[in-house]
């Protein structure tokens, strides 16, 4: 058995966000993958999705050889070796040579970031996507989020004051505020799916 780091919520969510990329997403074409954590997702889709190519990425320096040893393990020749990538950063990849000009995405996904990140990586996010999205590509985020007019779920107030005791920076965010950067970097909010245990996939485009 592997070793690996193991998320147990990746394993619960790959099916269901997969099922809606499928729908989501064209035939073939190149993600970027942002905070890729265990990299259980990055794995997962390109096995799913061998006309996609994959390339995950981590803020994290000391995930970055459990997800190579995640990429080997896998052997796929759709995965990428992974790469070292903060949002915050001036370049994208934070290490290393930047992408080049003609290194841009169909997608860029990303997990499970913003509620555990400052909320300045939430504008760095979108203005990141903004550079490197082919036009027409799409960036999409899943997550819990807060909505006007719409009762949070106990379970997300429960869970953002968890994670608001950890880390006074972190913090379930609202997808009005999450649409309103998105929009700063020439982004629009153009689908929203309801996923399994109060969480949303958004995905926004040029």
């Amino acid at each position: 058995m592997s070793d690996l780091p193991h998320s147990p919520a990746a394993d619960r969510n790959k099916q269901p966000i997969f099922d809606a990329l499928t729908r989501i997403l064209g035939e073939r074409g190149t993600a970027l993958e942002i905070a890729s954590g265990t990299g259980q997702h990055a794995a997962w889709f390109a096995a799913a999705m061998p006309q996609w190519t994959w390339q995950p990425t981590d803020a994290d320096a000391r995930m970055i050889p459990a997800l190579a040893s995640r990429v080997a393990e896998a052997a796929l020749s759709n995965l990428r070796a992974p790469l070292l990538l903060d949002v915050m950063a001036p370049q994208w990849p934070s290490q290393g040579a930047a992408f080049a000009e003609e290194e841009k995405f169909d997608a860029i996904y990303c997990a499970n970031m913003l509620h555990i990140a400052p909320w300045a990586t939430c504008a760095a996010l979108m203005q990141g996507a903004a550079r490197h999205l082919l036009p027409g590509g799409l960036l999409i985020t899943y997550g819990p989020y807060f909505e006007e007019e719409v009762p949070p779920a106990p379970s997300n107030l429960a869970f953002d004051e968890e994670l608001r005791a950890r880390n006074s920076a972190w913090g379930i965010r609202r997808l009005e505020d999450v649409a309103a950067e998105a929009r700063r970097a020439g982004l629009a909010l153009r689908e929203r799916h309801v996923m399994p245990a109060n969480n949303l996939l958004l995905v926004f485009g040029f």
